[in-house]
């Protein structure tokens, strides 16, 4: 038997909520410990405790995470410093293998849960929560530095969960909540950051290719399927079983955030995994979905796959939907292109679990590309509320 003393666990309040098709471990501020109530290494090493990362065998058997990218999420969130707003978000991607939390981007999906949160955990003033109706919650992400709107529907002074909303992704039906990211564009204004609606890149085993490079919702670099040998139709197996097939994306993508000017070397896109996604299109087919569920091509207006954190996802990240929404707006994006060309304000995409509408407005100012807003349904849900336990000197 050791003779080490080792620190007792620690019990700090938390929510374990559905967002979408996320899931995360939520926070408010004033909960976590004075040394995690900054941004720094504190922070950063209570998280990774509490959803079981650096975890070698990608399981998170050790933590709060289900070892995908959708659930290995951390969200913190306080009364609103700025002005206009109910609510701070700032939201944590957290690697599933290795010791680092990614905080570059937002989760658009779990966004759908901020509000409710923000509403039961008394971070929004009472007088402007009606009784039955529709509450708005003005929400500012931090992480972007961008404002959210999210309409939660309240039944008898409490949020309304349950529903008949149906989501692909999501097994069983809850309420509907509308998420509207306004001003999506990230920067100012750069919404196209090359300049260009359509690009070519070079890329070192695929030569060059035309891409789409957009920076709405959060950066994303759109590429023909048939361009790197896929369909569209695929789902996570075809993809994540090959590892051939993940090298290829995550070169595609580090060379796609150089073109972004996001990162100035190729070699800093493994400190960067979760911005920007790399995602793929093609013209309307029919597939079975991943739950046996048959698409129809009559059905949707183009096909989308994207990677997260180095894997195909298994739905479509909110965030990726806001920039495929964005870019589906502008004539002559390759989104566009692949659902046809054109003028539209709305489009419906098939994702490896079923389809997703979503809709923008874009309009050119001073020959600038810009959207004031992109909008989306999801639904969120409390799975489970108490305290989550961390050993007391891991942070």
């Amino acid at each position: 038997m050791s003779d080490n003393v080792f620190a007792p666990q620690i019990k700090i309040p938390a929510t374990y909520m559905r967002g979408g098709t996320s899931k995360g471990v939520f926070f408010r501020l004033d909960d976590l410990p004075e040394a995690a109530q900054v941004p720094g290494a504190a922070r950063d090493n209570l998280l990774l405790r509490v959803i079981g990362s650096p975890d070698p065998y990608g399981k998170h058997t050790d933590g709060m995470g289900g070892a995908t990218s959708s659930t290995s999420k951390t969200v913190i969130l306080s009364r609103s410093k700025s002005p206009d707003h109910d609510v701070d978000y700032l939201f944590g991607q957290v690697s599933i293998d290795k010791p680092f939390i990614d905080w570059s981007g937002n989760c658009g999906n779990l966004t759908a849960a901020v509000g409710s949160f923000a509403i039961s955990n008394g971070l929004i003033d009472p007088a402007q929560v009606p009784e039955n109706s529709i509450c708005t919650v003005r929400i500012w992400q931090a992480n972007i530095e961008k404002t959210i709107v999210a309409r939660v529907p309240m039944t008898n002074g409490e949020v309304q969960e349950t529903g008949d909303f149906e989501l692909d992704g999501v097994t069983f039906p809850a309420a509907e909540v509308q998420v509207e990211f306004m001003d999506p564009a990230a920067g100012e204004g750069a919404m196209f950051p090359t300049g260009n609606v359509l690009d070519t890149f070079e890329v070192p085993g695929l030569g060059e290719l035309q891409a789409t490079f957009i920076n709405a919702g959060i950066p994303t670099i759109f590429v023909n399927a048939e361009a790197i040998g896929y369909n569209g139709t695929e789902l996570q197996g075809a993809i994540n079983e090959d590892p051939q097939a993940l090298q290829m994306f995550e070169s595609l993508r580090a060379h796609g955030a150089v073109k972004m000017g996001l990162i100035a070397d190729v070699a800093e896109a493994a400190n960067r995994q979760h911005t920007p996604k790399i995602a793929f299109v093609a013209p309307p087919q029919d597939y079975l979905a991943s739950s046996g569920k048959q698409i129809h091509a009559t059905e949707i207006d183009v096909l989308v796959r994207a990677m997260s954190m180095g894997k195909l996802h298994h739905a479509m990240m909110g965030t990726a939907a806001v920039a495929i929404s964005a870019a589906a707006a502008v004539p002559g994006t390759l989104v566009n292109l692949a659902a046809g060309g054109g003028d539209r304000t709305s489009i419906r995409f098939g994702h490896p679990s079923g389809t997703l509408q979503v809709g923008a407005e874009a309009k050119q100012v001073d020959g600038e590309w810009t959207v004031s807003k992109a909008i989306m349904s999801r639904s969120a849900r409390v799975l489970m509320e108490g305290w989550v336990r961390v050993p007391g000197d891991c942070f």
